[in-house]
């Protein structure tokens, strides 16, 4: 549902031998954390600002890439809900839309800065919060479409779009075993389309990134007032091969862990959210830190819904 935007080509290979990598989009890697399933009929406008600062590039073997640049990125996502109270297959139905901006500092190739992807859903599904027992379940399933309209550009090894469509559902649930204690788990499932007008440092007529899976998990503890403390993370793995002019690029596979601390302030109808995130285990790809500020406006809403006081 939410997303960066930072799109590079990595010179990386498994065997560490340097070739262009069709990198995976950036996709919503710790962007939503604590409390993630809630939600009823209404609307929820969101406001998120990341910024994240890489200073090491992976091959496939996890080893340093001593050519690649440091990269620090700033980003801004809009985010817009509709839930409706019409019903479908048990659950509200609703849509979404997310306008992104960035600016991207790759060190020596340069840096961009402008408009990324469109991020459209036709189809949000948001369950009414389940008791079984003294335990709490909340549950969404999105399917989400990106639309490639974001600054793009053949000449340079940086972009803020993948300048191809990608099909991107998840689904999220949030688990209150007891009342003060919640875990949140959204886990995606990544096709990539091919673009047909890749970089020409690729020397390729069409580019496509593999198929990724990736998650984003929370487990955290209410204290008083709307505040909850917790530990967040994410984790993404490449499952299929990238392609380039239609042909398997074996040995490069994208993957990449992360921990860190994080609050939400539950205020009702406004939430705030802070989360920081310390990368590990990458291939094929930076690793690095990651800020991520929130923030939630949802008409109507009171606090404590959901297991909180």
């Amino acid at each position: 549902m939410l997303k960066n935007v930072f799109t590079v080509l990595l010179l990386s290979s498994g065997t560490g031998l340097a070739q262009m990598h069709p990198a995976e989009p950036t996709v919503n890697l710790g962007d939503t954390s604590f409390l993630d399933a809630l939600g009823g009929p209404g609307i929820l406008l969101e406001q998120i600002g990341d910024t994240y600062h890489s200073g090491l590039t992976t091959n496939g073997r996890g080893q340093a890439l001593g050519t690649a640049p440091a990269v620090t990125s700033i980003s801004s996502l809009t985010h817009i809900v509709e839930l409706t109270k019409h019903h479908l297959l048990g659950a509200w139905y609703g849509t979404e839309v997310i306008v992104t901006a960035a600016h991207v500092n790759g060190g020596a190739p340069g840096a961009i800065g402008g408009f990324g992807d469109l991020t459209l859903s036709p189809l949000i599904l948001q369950w009414k919060q389940q008791k079984f027992g003294p335990t709490l379940l909340n549950q969404r399933f999105v399917l989400d479409f990106e639309v490639p309209v974001g600054e793009y550009s053949q000449t340079l090894p940086t972009s803020l779009s993948s300048h191809a469509f990608t099909v991107h559902p998840y689904y999220a649930f949030t688990y209150f075993p007891v009342r003060r204690i919640e875990t949140s788990w959204r886990t995606h499932y990544l096709y990539n389309g091919v673009n047909n007008s890749p970089p020409i440092q690729t020397k390729a007529h069409s580019t496509q990134a593999g198929q990724a899976a990736h998650f984003n998990a929370t487990v955290a503890f209410g204290l008083a007032h709307g505040l909850w403390l917790g530990a967040n993370g994410y984790f993404l793995k490449q499952f299929t091969d990238p392609k380039l002019d239609g042909a398997k690029l074996h040995g490069s596979p994208e993957q990449v862990g992360s921990l860190g601390p994080g609050l939400v302030w539950d205020h009702g109808q406004t939430m705030f959210y802070v989360n920081g995130y310390h990368e590990f285990g990458a291939l094929n790809r930076p690793q690095g830190n990651k800020l991520v500020v929130r923030v939630q406006w949802i008409p109507g809403r009171h606090p404590g819904i959901g297991g909180a006081d």
